[in-house]
């Protein structure tokens, strides 16, 4: 799959198919953890996102699949043995798609949840770019739906920071056109505000002991922390977007 992850598609032994990212990435073992807690609040807030699981990779798989790899500088590195992160791919025989023309985009079902995800990217740090797939559900002739995937860089990626910037975060499509004013992003405003503790808390302690090495629980303990008192800033960071000369509201005067 694209991307500095260097995620692969993988089949599980159940007929499902993840889009899998590794522990050993080249981007740094926070990323997973980024992912599955990024994920959890999507799906708290009700925000369209794959079904992550914890995808189990054995020596076999790794000996029998030799194409499963990633490359590190001028050399192949392979995946640990152990468990990864693993983002649920749609089934069935519908085309999935990374982008679609902006024609279509204002007939995508559930496009308002490009605006709830805006406000959880401006939470959690988001340095990269919102990203999503899109595919029909029932057939050619039903509307598209959004998935928001790729969260790798929440929490600025492996800094475990918040590095804001007004022009980060926003998609890159003509998705806010029902955006009329910073109440177009209630109620999930409210919903991060008053956003649990011990949500966070709890997820953080059921991931994978092999994702939790060195000082990992310190460096968690102090962003939490930072996370906490950032619930309230997101209607401000949103504000910060909207009086760029990039705004990418239009209707928002």
């Amino acid at each position: 799959m694209r991307g500095g992850a260097q995620a692969h598609l993988i089949e599980t032994t159940d007929g499902s198919s993840y889009v899998v990212k590794f522990t050993n990435n080249p981007q740094h073992s926070r990323v997973v953890i980024n992912e599955r807690l990024a994920s959890l609040i999507l799906r708290q807030l009700g925000i369209a996102t794959p079904e992550p699981a914890v995808v189990n990779i054995s020596a076999d798989f790794i000996r029998d699949n030799p194409e499963v790899y990633m490359g590190h500088a001028s050399h192949r590195v392979l995946p640990t043995c152990g468990a990864h992160f693993g983002s649920r791919f749609p089934k069935g025989p519908m085309a999935v798609y990374d982008f679609i023309p902006d024609a279509i985009l204002g007939n995508v079902a559930n496009l308002f949840d490009f605006s709830a995800v805006l406000v959880v990217d401006k939470w959690l740090g988001n340095t990269d770019h919102r990203q999503a797939i899109f595919f029909r559900r029932h057939g050619i002739h039903s509307p598209f739906v959004a998935q928001m995937i790729d969260n790798g860089s929440a929490f600025d990626g492996f800094h475990w920071n918040f590095r804001d910037s007004p022009t980060i975060g926003p998609y890159f499509r003509s998705v806010y056109q029902r955006v009329q004013g910073i109440e177009s992003f209630e109620p999930w405003l409210t919903q991060v505000a008053i956003f649990p503790e011990a949500i966070l808390r709890e997820a953080f302690h059921q991931t994978p002991i092999s994702w939790r090495e060195g000082d990992i629980e310190t460096a968690f303990e102090r962003l939490l922390c930072q996370l906490m008192r950032r619930r309230g800033r997101v209607s401000d960071l949103i504000c910060a977007c909207h009086s760029q000369p990039t705004n990418p509201f239009p209707n928002w005067p």
